[in-house]
């Protein structure tokens, strides 16, 4: 680990959707994120890839999709991204309640997570119990597991919150966790520790199967830091409503090629560097199943459009542009959420 710099933490999360109106209109209007990035999927490029973060698509705020229409509904079990965890300011899970019984969302109840009950791998300095998290679990329209975490967000916070739907007091402020479930954790332990991620506390949580641990980890960023593993033989299948893949921050090329090669020291199969525009991208499956990604953080969502109209119009990147016409052809007419403030003043 001499050599490699340990990852911030999560740059994104990808994953499959079934209706592109239904997946834009929940995720901008519903949850509040903002539509930093209306592409395609490079290897697909008749099929969408929306890309949802904070204002500024800062790394460690964007959730993104592509829409496959025709696969069916997936099912998460083991070798999978099982929930995606987002932050929120304490105090706004109330508003959250609120929110989604108004536009219908389906939610379960709260729990708590890592309090004093969870034994710590790493005593807080101060010497003073850890502070347990509130937990929100609630499912988008295809069915994907998500939560919302209620966190105290710091005055240096590097998160933008959008406004546009959700007020500042209350709005999204990027990754806060993935669970990944694994029917043998151990070697996928100790990859995160060679990507630099530090266990940092180990309990029973509620709504886990009883008698297995979730375990954390930490990353060295402020956002998108945590990674919980927990373990299961529970069989799952890829498609609407699941993770396609969650992509870790290696913020420059000589980053991402130093985690290359412990990667590939650790006896994992990383392809080459691959250019995917608005970051250069490695990718692997570790030793449970999981589709990791490593990301550099530039050139970023706003090298090929202002920051005041991210997403504004389709991006078709490199060669893709030459085939605008045939490329559009395929995709739906999609229309994009905007308040009613906006709309008024047109």
């Amino acid at each position: 680990m001499a050599d490699v710099t340990p990852t911030p933490g999560i740059h994104h999360v990808t994953c499959i959707a079934g209706d592109p109106q239904r997946n834009v209109d929940f995720w901008v209007e519903t949850l509040g994120l903002r539509l930093v990035k209306r592409s395609i999927n490079q290897d697909d490029p008749g099929t969408y890839h929306f890309f949802f973060a904070d204002a500024e698509g800062t790394p460690g705020t964007s959730m993104t999709f592509f829409p496959w229409e025709d696969l069916p509904r997936g099912k998460v079990g083991s070798g999978q991204v099982s929930r995606t965890a987002f932050r929120v300011p304490e105090g706004s899970l109330d508003y959250w309640e609120a929110r989604f019984d108004e536009y219908g969302v389906d939610y379960d109840e709260r729990v708590e997570r890592f309090g004093s009950e969870a034994r710590s791998a790493s005593e807080d300095a101060s010497g003073s119990e850890p502070r347990a998290e509130t937990v929100l679990p609630f499912y988008d329209p295809d069915g994907l597991p998500v939560e919302l975490v209620a966190v105290e967000i710091p005055d240096d916070d590097p998160t933008v919150p959008w406004t546009a739907f959700v007020p500042e007091e209350h709005a999204i402020r990027g990754f806060h966790s993935v669970t990944l479930w694994l029917a043998d954790p151990e070697p996928t332990k100790e990859l995160l520790r060679t990507m630099g991620l530090e266990e940092v506390g180990t309990e029973q949580s509620p709504g886990d199967t009883p008698g297995d641990e979730r375990t954390r980890f930490a990353a060295s960023g402020p956002v998108g830091k945590y990674v919980d593993v927990l373990p299961t033989i529970q069989g799952g299948r890829q498609g609407h409503g699941t993770v396609h893949h969650v992509a870790f921050q290696t913020p420059t090329d000589a980053d991402q090629e130093a985690m290359r090669r412990a990667v590939q020291s650790a006896g994992l199969s990383p392809t080459q560097q691959i250019d995917r525009h608005w970051f250069r991208s490695v990718y692997f499956r570790e030793f449970g199943g999981v589709l990791f990604e490593l990301a550099t953080n530039g050139p970023g969502y706003v090298s090929d459009e202002p920051l005041d109209d991210l997403g504004g119009r389709l991006v078709l990147p490199g060669p893709f542009e030459g085939r605008r016409e045939e490329i559009e052809g395929k995709l739906a007419d999609v229309t994009i959420p905007r308040p009613a403030t906006a709309e008024a003043d047109d």
